[in-house]
């Protein structure tokens, strides 16, 4: 089957679970639905969604304003860029996931385009990831949870995040032993993934080492798809 039609089939039929430089160019109103040309790396066979398809709907509690997060609340809405992170990662990875979207956030409100833009960072770690570990970790890391465009969405439970992040969007994590870090019980060896998905739902770009790409190129790419 069509990888595409594979995961608009996926959409169709699941329930959504509750617990990758070339220059841009604005392809607004055309038939593709998209804004950014195709990216130099074609990422089309992998296990992901990649650039053109539909980014699959996953419903997750927000514990910092007491809501349930839809990814396709937005469609129609505003472009958004999601990406999935541990508040205890210990290489520095997770902080440079979040920094990035949280630098484009920071450039959105500069420039205006804050109620237009989301962003969605997933926790994979909610034993550890309470509310109160979230809410601290937000300041640590500069987000603005005033501005009403960022989101902090926590599974229930461990089960539920592979699930989401595994079985829906095709990003193995796995829990392990953190023998060589005294302060940690456990780790997760993952992927460390951005998706950029425009406000029609469909993913324009995926930055597949997302935590050492330049800053200004998420941003920068960030702005033309919300600005189309």
């Amino acid at each position: 089957m069509n990888r595409r039609l594979y995961l608009r089939s996926l959409t169709a039929s699941s329930v959504a679970a509750t617990a990758g430089c070339l220059d841009v160019l604005s392809l607004e109103g055309s038939d593709d639905g998209l804004v950014l040309e195709p990216p130099e790396n074609d990422l089309s066979e992998a296990t992901h969604p990649s650039y053109g398809d539909e980014f699959l709907a996953t419903s997750v509690p927000d514990p910092l304003t007491g809501e349930t997060v839809s990814t396709d609340q937005f469609e129609g809405e505003r472009a958004m860029l999601v990406t999935f992170f541990y508040t205890s990662c210990p290489d520095g990875v997770c902080p440079a996931l979040i920094l990035r979207l949280r630098r484009a956030q920071e450039v959105a409100a500069q420039e205006g385009y804050g109620d237009d833009a989301a962003f969605l960072a997933m926790t994979f770690d909610p034993e550890r990831d309470t509310e109160d570990a979230l809410r601290t970790y937000a300041g640590q890391q500069g987000v603005d949870l005033e501005a009403g465009n960022w989101h902090f969405l926590r599974p229930e439970r461990y089960e539920d995040a592979k699930s989401i992040v595994d079985g829906r969007y095709g990003l193995p994590i796995e829990k392990r032993d953190a023998d060589e870090y005294e302060n940690l019980e456990y780790m997760f060896p993952h992927f460390s993934y951005i998706f950029l998905v425009n406000e029609r739902g469909l993913v324009e770009r995926v930055y597949p080492d997302g935590a050492t790409i330049a800053t200004s190129k998420v941003v920068e790419d960030f702005e033309t798809v919300v600005t189309a």
